[in-house]
């Protein structure tokens, strides 16, 4: 079944179609585990560049694209009524047909609506559609589609530009054209809905390095999102926390996040069961701000330890690593982590089939055995 799904959905290592895709730091998105094979053998370069990687290489979720993948799967699985259509009936023709449509100027709300409804639809799973719209001109009218005060039109929208960014080619030129401006604030005053995909549209565009840089220091992105986190529910707040993580994985946007009060609320929403809020912290932990702002936080070993105990691989070892950084620069945790028994269960860990459990459980193992 495999033949039949576009080569995008496809590892590049396993030639299957991934399950779990995750982006590199080279922009190049695999299965988790094909890559984390890769990586726990020893490489560290991009096995497509061949360009050298961090010592620790980040995999950061794509969801956009297992999202096109699990659609696409239902699609396929749904018997076509007529066999014996023409399986590409001039989508190219179409695409320019409703492009004209949207950006006429005696296009009418609904027309608008339908154009852009079906432009998503098209372009969810066709680069080439994709290029056809960007190269048309036609992204400044779908940005001024967000700015829409009627929900429905900037839903589909910012849908629409989503798929846009799936190339790697259209996120530096989205963020030329304005497109952060306009989902900032899309998050501060759109529906639940179009909040969540403004998330995941920063999430996409922050593949990219130099667009977290751009994002990071746009005014109120991160407070923005730090919002979110605070006031929204459900999707919102997962995709305010997957789009916040990629944006602090470059580092002048740590400190930037500390000083919006990322913290606390990262450290309430974690121990409410969202792990997501402790990947972040994971990241925050690496400089002095964020450790201090930790710190201060009534109850944070008892969620850290909570992840270290119940959590998934990836939860438990962030809250390891985020444990032991903790440790090393401040006494008073290393006591208190001996107290609550971290030590015992990291020793339960040395074991572990996850290279980077094991590792991040026999640092602070030493941490904790050593010192005090």
């Amino acid at each position: 079944m495999a033949t039949h799904f576009p080569d995008d959905f496809k590892c590049p290592i396993s030639l299957e179609i991934m399950s779990d895709p995750v982006i590199l730091s080279s922009g190049h998105t695999f299965d988790r585990s094909s890559i984390q094979r890769w990586l726990d053998s020893g490489h560290r370069t991009c096995p497509i560049t061949k360009l050298p990687l961090p010592e620790h290489p980040r995999l950061i979720p794509n969801h956009a694209l297992r999202s096109l993948i699990s659609s696409f799967t239902i699609q396929k699985s749904q018997p076509d009524p007529n066999p014996y259509r023409n399986p590409n009936p001039s989508k190219k023709h179409q695409t320019q047909f409703l492009i004209s449509a949207l950006v006429s100027q005696s296009s009418t709300l609904e027309s608008s609506l339908h154009s852009l409804s079906q432009l998503t639809r098209l372009t969810k799973l066709d680069p080439c559609l994709r290029r056809q719209i960007t190269e048309s001109g036609a992204v400044s009218t779908i940005l001024n589609c967000v700015d829409s005060t009627e929900s429905e039109i900037q839903e589909k929208a910012l849908a629409l530009l989503l798929n846009l960014s799936l190339d790697d080619d259209n996120k530096v030129g989205l963020v030329a054209e304005g497109v952060i401006g306009r989902v900032i604030n899309v998050i501060r005053v759109g529906s639940p809905s179009s909040r969540a995909i403004g998330c995941t549209m920063l999430t996409s565009l922050a593949v990219v390095e130099v667009n977290k840089a751009t994002i990071g220091a746009y005014p109120n992105a991160i407070k923005t999102l730090i919002w979110v986190l605070y006031n929204g529910k459900g999707r919102e707040v997962r995709e305010a926390a997957t789009a916040l993580y990629a944006i602090c994985s470059f580092v002048d946007n740590r400190k930037r996040a500390v000083e919006c009060g990322a913290v606390p609320i990262l450290m309430k929403i974690g121990g409410m069961g969202l792990e997501r809020a402790v990947e972040v912290l994971s990241l925050l932990v690496k400089c002095k701000g964020g450790r201090e702002e930790i710190r201060k936080v009534n109850g944070c070993l008892e969620v850290l330890v909570k992840v270290i105990r119940n959590g998934s691989e990836r939860g438990v070892q962030c809250a390891l690593f985020t444990l032991n950084c903790l440790c090393s620069f401040a006494e008073e945790m290393r006591v208190e982590a001996k107290k609550d028994g971290v030590l015992e269960i990291c020793v339960g860990f040395l074991d572990d089939e996850n290279e980077k459990i094991r590792r991040n459980a026999a640092n602070l193992v030493q941490n904790l055995s050593c010192r005090g």
